[in-house]
């Protein structure tokens, strides 16, 4: 058995902080598996009394400061996110190696991968195992995971999708969508997947998850695929699972899909994927999925860099199962084709209690984007962003009500989307050819839309440059450039200014 050594081998990329899994790992000698905390007893002893006042001052300051914000204005920061367990380290660790494994490139390791998820599946009663992946390159097909099992890459380790599509396995749809979604039908699998599970963590010491994505790529471009690409990690109908400290490129579809899964935290990731002629690699899709963190993370695909769904028209309204209280934030974010951040198209089941803050969107078609249409159903509301930078954007902030892309000619199309409570503040760039571009209609209005704190460099100084159709929601304070006629203005103390009187009015003009 090998187990992960106690700190990374390097530092992590760019601004990564200290993994996670690093910071689990004990820092003495004495027991491999505990770490070290001074009682209070020691504590004290061994400090003076000065220590000691200053301690009971800090202690009796954070009391009071608690009872404030209970009673007070700051309670108002205290978001309804649940809390979050911290999985748990596991008592046996595998090397990969011990099952046959062979890290050359060419070995296929499928076999070895199964067998040491069987050995970890019957340690399930005593906290699961743990199996390393160690330098090399681990050549798969895809493979299952476990409950109570954690996937260490070390660093110089890749897991290789074979990029054969017979040995990928084939699934029925998603019951939300109906469709394979690009075919009907029966889809492929991903190449690590996982359903029913509790307490899964994939982590490592940047070590890389590769779909070898190019062969599917060209195959989907070519139409000579019969059924829908698979996406390169997917974990369904799950709870408690943690993914950080990784690599994940050239996914021959959506990169990461959490499937109707809660309590998902998703960290110091880096997602990778040309950002042309790679279709619809998606960095992270939460799909129907609850109580959700995605931070710090460095990602440049070939389709949003963030979508998240909730179901396809009259399956995902019948699945019934809303994506909610999910906060991003801390994230890098690159998407030539498509937009950094996402909702929807298919959203259907709902989405509410979004937060996107902290986030900068660079040299991408657009910065963050709701999509939906007639036939969707379903909602999208309680959204906020917040802290956003747009770098050489095309549009920056856009609504969209006419995506129409259907799964079949069942979807009722008066079943109409609602769009409402959306707030935009500290928005902030340069290089953006369209700042905002909200695209409501008679049947799908955008209802209460909040501005406040935006400044936006344009490339292009001509009028309409913040563009409204059925739009309804306000102005507050300081905004450049000019928003448009149908929003209400309000001055920074909250003060009415202008009333609008032109809320269905329209300037969408798709030529610029």
């Amino acid at each position: 058995m090998v187990e992960p050594p106690s700190t990374p081998s390097s530092s992590p990329p760019c601004c990564w902080r200290r993994s996670w899994w690093a910071s689990l790992y004990p820092t003495n000698n004495h027991h491999p598996h505990r770490r070290w905390i001074p009682s209070a007893t020691t504590f004290f002893s061994t400090n003076n009394t000065v220590l000691t006042a200053l301690f009971l001052a800090f202690f009796f300051t954070v009391f009071y400061w608690q009872k404030e914000a209970t009673a007070g204005g700051l309670a108002i920061f205290r978001r309804p996110f649940p809390s979050r367990q911290v999985p748990k380290l596991r008592h046996a660790a595998f090397n990969l190696t011990d099952f046959g494994g062979v890290g050359d490139g060419i070995t296929l390791n499928t076999a070895a991968f199964e067998r040491a998820v069987v050995a970890i599946s019957k340690l399930r009663n005593k906290g699961g195992g743990q199996l390393n992946v160690p330098p090399g390159n681990w050549l798969t097909a895809p493979f299952n995971l476990t409950s109570h099992m954690t996937l260490f890459l070390a660093e110089g380790a890749v897991i290789l999708g074979i990029d054969d599509e017979k040995y990928w396995t084939l699934m029925p749809p998603l019951p939300s969508y109906g469709y394979g979604r690009e075919h009907p039908g029966p889809r492929y699998g991903s190449l690590i997947h996982g359903q029913h599970l509790k307490d899964v963590v994939i982590t490592g010491h940047n070590g890389t998850i590769d779909g070898q994505g190019q062969t599917w790529w060209t195959k989907y471009r070519q139409k000579l695929l019969n059924h829908t690409r698979g996406p390169l990690v997917q974990i369904m109908w799950s709870r408690d699972i943690v993914i950080s400290n990784i690599t994940l490129r050239n996914s021959p579809f959506w990169t990461l899909h959490p499937y109707d899964c809660k309590n998902v935290t998703i960290k110091n990731l880096t997602i990778l994927a040309p950002v042309f002629q790679a279709p619809n690699t998606d960095g992270i899709d939460p799909d129907s999925c609850e109580d959700m963190v995605i931070e710090d993370c460095y990602i440049s695909v070939g389709d949003d860099g963030v979508a998240i769904k909730s179901g396809w028209d009259q399956y995902g309204i019948t699945y019934g199962r809303p994506s909610r209280n999910i906060l991003i934030r801390n994230l890098v974010v690159r998407s030539n084709v498509s937009a950094g951040i996402s909702i929807g198209s298919e959203m259907s089941g709902g989405v509410s209690n979004i937060t996107v803050e902290n986030v900068h969107i660079w040299n991408s078609r657009r910065a963050v984007r709701i999509k939906t249409a007639p036939g969707r159903g379903g909602y999208v509301r309680d959204i906020t962003y917040r802290n956003l930078t747009f770098e050489n954007c095309r549009v920056g902030i856009v609504i969209k009500t006419d995506y129409n892309e259907h799964p079949d000619g069942g979807f009722d199309p008066n079943a109409f989307p609602i769009l409402k409570d959306i707030s935009y503040t500290s928005i902030h760039g340069e290089g953006v050819r369209v700042p905002v571009r909200i695209q409501g209609s008679s049947e799908i209005p955008v209802m209460n839309v909040t501005f406040r704190d935006m400044s936006v460099g344009v490339t292009n100084r001509k009028k309409h440059i913040f563009q409204c159709a059925y739009v309804q929601g306000s102005v507050m304070g300081t905004v450049y450039p000019a928003p448009c006629e149908n929003l209400d203005l309000y001055d920074e103390l909250g003060n009415l200014v202008r009333r609008s009187t032109s809320q269905n009015s329209s300037d969408i003009d798709y030529d610029f």
